[in-house]
């Protein structure tokens, strides 16, 4: 089997075209489970075999926890990625990091406006031993690169179909 090796700085380049390119699509599908309820419940698998977590409703939402959530999932997207981002971004600047640490929190909320739920999030960048303005020079740089970052703040295209 290879050595894991992080992707190339290349992904950083400037694409220039009138359409988006795919790179990747991962594809997921989540059964309702025992109680027909894909949060209380349910399962999730990716096409490729590489995830499957149990989901449950988590004690705060009434549930009895021991399994995963749509939340925590998200907010180990949303980490890996800013992660991964920054240090290709460290890498291109010739910067070494040494214990970059991201963090992320997602809230599941009640919406005051329509009176239903909304969705917030929070990074939190560790950078050990990088001065405050390069480590904050850093992390700005890395929000506009970040496609999840850049998705909490502009929202993303999206289709809903029935099959």
């Amino acid at each position: 089997m290879p050595s894991l090796q992080p992707p190339p700085t290349s992904l950083l380049d400037k694409y220039r075209g009138d359409a988006p390119v795919a790179l990747y699509t991962a594809r997921v599908r989540v059964d309702g489970g025992e109680a027909g309820h894909a949060r209380a419940s349910g399962v999730v698998r990716s096409d490729d075999g590489a995830l499957t977590a149990q989901l449950r409703l988590p004690p705060e939402l009434g549930g009895p926890g021991g399994g995963s959530n749509p939340e925590q999932l998200l907010a180990a997207g949303y980490a890996a990625c800013f992660h991964g981002a920054l240090a290709l971004l460290a890498q291109r600047a010739g910067i070494v990091l040494a214990g970059l640490s991201v963090q992320a929190a997602v809230t599941f909320a009640r919406d005051p406006v329509d009176g239903l739920f909304v969705l917030s999030a929070q990074i939190r960048v560790g950078l050990p031993g990088v001065e405050r303005a390069l480590a904050a020079e850093l992390v700005r740089n890395t929000e506009r690169v970040c496609p999840y970052a850049k998705m909490f703040r502009d929202g993303i295209e999206h289709a809903v179909a029935l099959e």
